[in-house]
């Protein structure tokens, strides 16, 4: 179902809201939990009162459920979904208000948390709820079996020769549900209506139709895994015979493989082009603030030298006007006050270079961890750099490793002779070996 959600204050419109009759066909107050009164508004004033003492201004966490418009969702399966969402945002055991609206045949939930703590009097936390609500969302319709809306479906089912270097790195580390990709690959049969659209289609999600050994027709993701068509789509092996046609007309997994393997080093080839210009801006960048840091570095140096000096000047003079000339120099000489002012002038000369020393040791200490600190950051995105080219260079050698092993294969003719078991064993000890499978 989606799940819409937000931080916000002003309990009195929002229990008047939930409450109001005049946009919605039935309004069933759910359940109060949590607050001493069992009425909506209430609770409510409840939820404003205990906020009062905190600084937060929206200390309510107001959420819609809608499940899809034809589904038949009972109040069980409401409760177990908010439930699930109380887990994974931490809002366990927090006050809170659950309120059903119906509407032209279609049933939705509105819940309502208190985000206040009452045991610390602080607000709870709900960093990147939107990210979670959505993970939360997607399993939902996969446990329910309901058709995902495209903007909940996993971004690496889809084609890969489409992606960014961003989205290629964030693919490879997903994790594939076969419960998204087999509702994917129903999604992809039930826009079709001919072998070109469903090819199509599934090309889109990141698949390529190809001609089994045994399963008759199959499809194949860019990992080279294969998958049976009549067992993912659901649908009986003469009904795709009727909707594909002829399979000898179809490439085989073997021909597929090579296309993929051939198609993702180009693609792998222009992530690299990209990676390196963007390492070489960046490193352009970072040049410009270690020339900018040093140069700054340089003038604050210049300053402080310029600033001792002209103290230095400074109280020069003022010792220097201790010691009195003519005849008032003579008897400070006769009475040995001459000799004690200037050993006393001396001694805070000495204080003073060693104050001045200790200033300047100062400013070279904190400039230095400064540079420090740049330094790392540069060695840092050198590493960075660095391991993304290796990455993707051991992506394009896995894909050029997958095109010469079916070479080999078909030269060799061990896929006609091999059982299906024995080459899905095979394939999946070569995706470890890629790094596609832990």
């Amino acid at each position: 179902m989606i799940l819409k959600a937000k931080e916000r204050g002003d309990a009195r419109q929002l229990a008047g809201y939930l409450l109001a009759m005049r946009e919605n066909e039935h309004v069933e107050l759910h359940e109060v939990r949590g607050f001493a009164s069992d009425d909506l508004r209430g609770a409510f004033h409840e939820a404003d009162a205990i906020a009062s003492g905190t600084r937060c201004k929206n200390h309510l966490f107001s959420m819609s459920l809608n499940p899809p418009a034809r589904a038949r969702v009972g109040v069980e399966a409401f409760e177990q979904a908010i439930g699930k969402i109380e887990d994974k945002l931490g809002l366990t055991n927090q006050p809170r208000a659950i309120v059903f609206h119906e509407k032209d045949g279609r049933r939705h939930a509105h819940a309502v948390w208190s985000r206040i703590d009452p045991q610390r009097m602080r607000a709870i936390n709900l960093a990147h709820y939107k990210i979670k609500l959505r993970d939360v969302s997607r399993k939902l319709y996969l446990e329910h079996g309901w058709t995902m809306p495209p903007g909940l479906q996993d971004r690496s089912l889809r084609d890969p020769l489409n992606f960014k270097r961003e989205e290629w790195q964030q693919a490879k580390r997903a994790d594939r549900d076969p419960r998204e990709i087999k509702a994917a690959v129903q999604q992809c049969w039930e826009r079709s209506d001919n072998r070109a659209s469903f090819e199509r289609a599934l090309k889109e999600r990141g698949f390529w139709l190809a001609r089994g050994d045994r399963r008759g027709f199959v499809a194949v993701d860019y990992c080279g895994e294969v998958y049976s068509l009549s067992r993912y789509a659901g649908v009986k092996t003469k009904d795709i015979e009727a909707r594909l046609g002829d399979r000898e007309r179809i490439s085989s997994v073997d021909e597929i493989k090579a296309t993929i393997a051939s198609d993702m080093t180009q693609k792998l080839a222009g992530f690299i082009e990209q990676a390196e210009r963007n390492a070489k801006q960046r490193f352009a960048v970072l040049a410009f603030r270690k020339t900018e840091m040093i140069a700054r570095q340089q003038e604050e140096r210049r300053k402080l030298r310029d600033a001792h000096e002209k103290r230095r000047h400074a109280e020069a003079i003022h010792r220097s006007r201790r010691l009195p000339r003519g005849l008032s120099g003579i008897w400070y000489r006769l009475t040995g006050r001459y000799s004690k002012v200037k050993a006393r002038n001396e001694h805070e000369a000495l204080e003073a270079h060693y104050r001045d020393r200790a200033e300047k040791d100062e400013l070279i200490f904190r400039q230095l961890e400064e540079r420090k600190a740049l330094q790392q950051y540069i060695k840092a995105q050198r590493e960075m750099a660095h391991e993304a080219l290796i990455r993707l260079r051991e992506d394009i050698a896995n894909y050029r490793q997958l095109e010469l092993y079916d070479c080999y294969d078909r030269l060799e003719g061990r896929r006609d002779n091999d059982d299906e078991g024995k080459r899905r064993k095979r394939d999946q000890s070569l995706r470890r070996r890629r790094g596609f499978e832990p």
